[in-house]
């Protein structure tokens, strides 16, 4: 039985067999017996990290240790409110950061990421409209139909819970629900990399 720590581009946290390309932070969410709590967050510095770095150890959901969040790649995690860890991914954090066109401490940077992304006290996401032609590649949005789906060269990869589905016509005009916040967009416009696990599932 999987356990409930598969995030997604909407925020939500579902329990899905599918491995993780990176691995996430925001807190303790689980209790004793690896149950999630309806909170998500406990503090504002969600980071995206490797799953393996310096062969640290752990077992997942341990007693009154941080709840270990997965990811299906990285455009998923940004999507979800995350950033670069700075300690197991330095180069990605600061590039990251420079692209978000931020100097000074990480603390207030997060702050300002928490209020692009959530809604307080309901924990969920906040969804910003703009328009398609102003989004870059590596761009969360959100069809129509609810269903999520990844701006990538010029196509809509519509995205479920075990990976990408087959690519769709990217619109060229009209406006749509973007999932990635606004300071991670910063980042991707400017030039942040980021490789989509593009398979079709």
């Amino acid at each position: 039985m999987p356990l409930q720590n598969r995030v997604q581009p909407t925020s939500d946290i579902l329990a899905v067999p599918v491995r993780g390309q990176f691995m996430g932070n925001r807190g303790i969410l689980h209790t004793d017996d690896r149950q999630l709590r309806h909170v998500r967050w406990r503090h504002q510095a969600w980071v995206c990290c490797l799953t393996d770095f310096k062969n640290r150890k752990r077992p997942l959901m341990a007693p009154r240790h941080y709840t270990e969040l997965f990811f299906f790649d990285e455009p998923v995690a940004l999507a979800a409110g995350h950033r670069p860890c700075g300690e197991c991914r330095r180069a990605a954090y600061k590039a990251f950061l420079a692209a978000a066109n931020h100097a000074g401490p990480i603390a207030i940077f997060d702050q300002k990421l928490h209020q692009a992304r959530a809604v307080p006290r309901t924990f969920g996401q906040r969804r910003a409209i703009r328009h398609f032609d102003d989004l870059p590649d590596g761009t969360f949005v959100q069809m129509d139909t609810g269903q999520p789906a990844l701006i990538w060269q010029d196509a809509l990869f519509p995205y479920q819970p075990s990976g990408y589905l087959p690519p769709l016509t990217r619109p060229k005009s009209g406006e749509t629900r973007v999932l990635t916040p606004g300071p991670s967009l910063i980042a991707l416009r400017e030039g942040y990399q980021v490789s989509p696990r593009i398979v079709e599932t």
